[in-house]
């Protein structure tokens, strides 16, 4: 999961980026065909974004740090928050789900 795993990670998060615009219009009456391709690549997305979350934590755990330092615990609340945004993305790629919280407190 070094570099390269970091680098792979990073460059399918583009690709795939590009792809997935459309998952910001679930909502507009796009047909079934489009709805399933865009919800199918945007959970995708959460491979790559897992990998890169296990390397973070890989790197934290393999490192010596003291733990009164505030970029340790700043680094923790970016992963755990990251984290907490990723489950979401992945529950909302779910078209019907979306179209179901859209407009809600959890959106």
């Amino acid at each position: 999961l070094g570099y390269t795993g970091m680098v792979f990670a990073s460059f399918s998060i583009v690709v795939l980026g590009f792809i997935v615009w459309a998952h910001h219009m679930f909502t507009v009456g796009m047909d079934l065909k489009s709805n399933t391709f865009f919800s199918a690549i945007t959970a995708l997305i959460g491979i790559p974004t897992g990998v890169k979350v296990i390397a973070w934590v890989s790197m934290l755990s393999n490192s010596s740090y003291a733990r009164g330092d505030p970029v340790v615990w700043w680094l923790f609340s970016f992963i755990i928050l990251f984290t907490f945004g990723g489950i979401t993305g992945l529950i909302l790629s779910c078209a019907s789900v979306d179209v179901l919280l859209h407009d809600s407190w959890f959106v």
